[in-house]
């Protein structure tokens, strides 16, 4: 699934199609497709792992799921949910979910609860972690409404930069810790925005994936955590347990 800053890197290679009208629409998407042909493309944002294509009244969502992926000016072998041609080029999405929002897309979202908004707000994440308090830590990061963006790469990066256990309750980590967290899932998640567009993502992963911890030189433990059954990578060494 892809995290938010790949949502933001797709939103930067369509902005071509910024004010450009839609003059064909296709695919096996559970929309009224037709409705969309001669619609201007007025914005793209992103909330999240959500792609959000902007016209007067309405908006598509897009959301890649596991396996979504988008093609432009170009397709792919399997079944397009939607395609969006422009005098331009075209925009094509395969194993996504499409739906329309209707009205003004900024009374649908809270954009202070991504992690890589201008209106990210810290201090309202920590105040939500607060009313979570039997929540393991490694679920509270994955929860959209608190950490709007953040996925399973971002939940296991910035728990090792911080040293503390993926199964840690959210309520006995001291508050100085979860304001580390909190911080390091904004600055991780511009750290993956400019790696992933150099290329270079997982040669910078100290945990993801890893075998051995770099701090310890020890094995790194692998398991599948908390009540969303994600794969968490933590050294029991150097991360400690709150409990």
């Amino acid at each position: 699934m892809p995290e938010g800053p790949s949502i933001v890197i797709a939103r930067e290679k369509m902005a071509e199609f910024i004010g450009q009208k839609i003059i064909a629409a296709g695919g096996n998407a559970k929309i009224d497709i037709q409705r969309l042909e001669n619609k201007k493309l007025v914005d793209i944002k992103t909330w999240g792992k959500h792609l959000l294509l902007c016209f007067e009244g309405l908006t598509i969502r897009i959301h890649f799921l596991l396996f979504g992926t988008y093609r432009i000016n170009e397709t792919k072998e399997a079944k397009l949910r939607l395609g969006l041609v422009f005098n331009n080029g075209e925009i094509n999405f395969y194993t996504a979910s499409v739906k329309i929002i209707e009205g003004d897309i900024n009374s649908h979202y809270d954009w202070s609860a991504d992690v890589i908004q201008e209106q990210w707000d810290e201090n309202a994440a920590l105040e939500k972690l607060d009313h979570k308090p039997n929540m393991l830590i490694c679920d509270a990061l994955l929860e959209q409404d608190i950490f709007s963006g953040v996925g399973n790469i971002i939940k296991n990066e910035v728990l090792y930069r911080v040293y503390v256990h993926p199964e840690s309750l959210t309520g006995k980590i001291p508050l100085s810790k979860l304001k580390e967290i909190a911080n390091q899932a904004r600055v991780y998640s511009f750290d993956f925005l400019k790696w992933k567009n150099e290329g270079t993502l997982k040669a910078h992963w100290l945990a993801h994936s890893k075998k051995i911890c770099k701090r310890c030189n020890l094995p790194m433990h692998k398991k599948y955590t908390g009540t969303k059954k994600r794969r968490s990578f933590f050294c029991t060494n150097c991360q400690e347990l709150y409990a």
